[in-house]
């Protein structure tokens, strides 16, 4: 009987759930940053590569 007081009284499984919410939460706002980011560098990459001329190949 005492076992199952105990393993009620546990909080450590419930700290690791909260660690790993914040976690994914952490994880899908720095996905969202990227995704967010890398379009705005490829744009930016694309406005760079059409506003050059070409060289004269010597």
């Amino acid at each position: 009987m005492t076992f199952f007081k105990n393993l009620a009284a546990d909080e450590s499984g419930a700290t690791a759930i909260e660690y790993g919410l914040i976690a994914a939460l952490i994880a899908v706002a720095a996905i969202t940053a990227m995704t967010s980011l890398g379009g705005t560098l490829a744009g930016t990459f694309n406005n760079v590569n059409t506003q050059m001329t070409p060289g004269t190949g010597a």
